[in-house]
């Protein structure tokens, strides 16, 4: 760990919707410890925290944001989704999505540019322009659906004949947490000539822990995991119609990610936040669930820092590297 009076941390934020403030807890936390966020990864609400972090946002600037803000603005239908009776099935089958995302991507560029950040290439670092996982200090996770491929921006932007450091940062985020069903997907064409549909990124990989490992077993600073884990017994959804159908759809398929978890060593650097049966599309989240959220993230980061030993983790890590190399061998032996 780097001496002085900030300490480096990578962090890697995963996704959850309206569950945001959540992370925001913990972020406290990591700031009055002394941390310093070097790189910042994340998908959906984890990439709308991550972004705002990599220009330069504080956690009490995030918690007045996620305080102040309107989740049901959110809701952007276009002109389709206001027709009586037939509309958001018109919405659905002609736009791929129930709402358009212009309010949310507006947001998002509005907060970036009153920190002076609009494109990828504010955030590089020329001392890594080789390298494609530390050249810029923000990394996004999106899905593309037509192709089956989990994206990762902007290093992959390439492949949508897009210059990385071009790439718009709010566009990417818009990407990001565009919820299938709910959001319309942002259609990007391949250097090939072939349309993509990209969604949130949590369809393919809601939590990246893996996203900038360098390949050490003994990196300079740790990266850090901020996950969002729902109880044993969550909340049941109350399915009223299309709508809430989608929502407990999509839930189910991200909350699915925390019944499986993190194995072995990825255990060790992860902040599990609980997030106390808050749905990830629950838009009319109260000021009171909003603040138990943030506490929650306060409370699991407090608990994680307390008991985190970075030589400890490192050691783990590579008696976990010995015993995988060990059944490399072994299984290519049998062979």
């Amino acid at each position: 760990m780097p001496s002085g009076t900030h300490k480096k941390i990578d962090a890697v934020f995963e996704g959850g919707g309206v569950k945001g403030s959540g992370l925001v807890g913990a972020i406290s936390v990591v700031e009055r410890l002394g941390y310093r966020f070097e790189n910042v990864a994340g998908t959906s609400a984890g990439a709308i925290v991550a972004s705002l972090i990599a220009v330069g946002y504080t956690a009490r600037e995030l918690k007045a944001l996620m305080d102040e803000i309107d989740y049901r603005t959110f809701k952007d239908r276009g002109t389709l989704g206001h027709i009586p009776l037939v509309g958001l099935l018109a919405q659905l089958a002609i736009k791929k999505g129930i709402y358009e995302g212009n309010f949310f991507e507006d947001w998002i560029r509005g907060l970036l540019l009153q920190k002076g950040i609009k494109t990828f290439g504010d955030l590089w670092k020329p001392e890594y322009k080789d390298d494609p996982v530390f050249c810029c200090r923000l990394q996004v996770v999106v899905s593309d659906i037509s192709r089956g491929r989990l994206i990762v921006l902007p290093r992959d932007s390439i492949e949508y004949g897009i210059d990385p450091q071009k790439l718009d940062i709010a566009r990417a985020v818009r990407m990001s947490m565009s919820i299938p069903f709910f959001y319309k997907p942002i259609k990007m064409r391949t250097r090939e000539g072939v349309n993509s549909y990209l969604v949130d990124g949590g369809i393919l990989s809601n939590f990246p822990i893996w996203l900038l490992d360098d390949g050490s077993d003994d990196p300079e600073w740790p990266t850090i995991g901020f996950k969002l884990v729902e109880p044993e017994e969550g909340t049941p959804h109350r399915i009223f119609g299309p709508v809430t159908l989608f929502a407990a759809l999509f839930s189910t398929m991200m909350e699915a990610h925390d019944a499986r978890y993190i194995k072995d060593v990825n255990f060790m650097r992860t902040i599990p936040i609980p997030t106390l049966g808050v749905q990830t599309t629950d838009f009319h989240l109260s000021q009171e669930r909003r603040e138990a959220l943030y506490t929650s993230g306060v409370r699991a980061a407090e608990d994680f820092f307390g008991r985190w030993d970075f030589e400890a983790f490192k050691q783990m890590q590579r008696e976990v590297t010995e015993v995988r190399r060990r059944e490399t061998v072994w299984k290519k032996g049998t062979v």
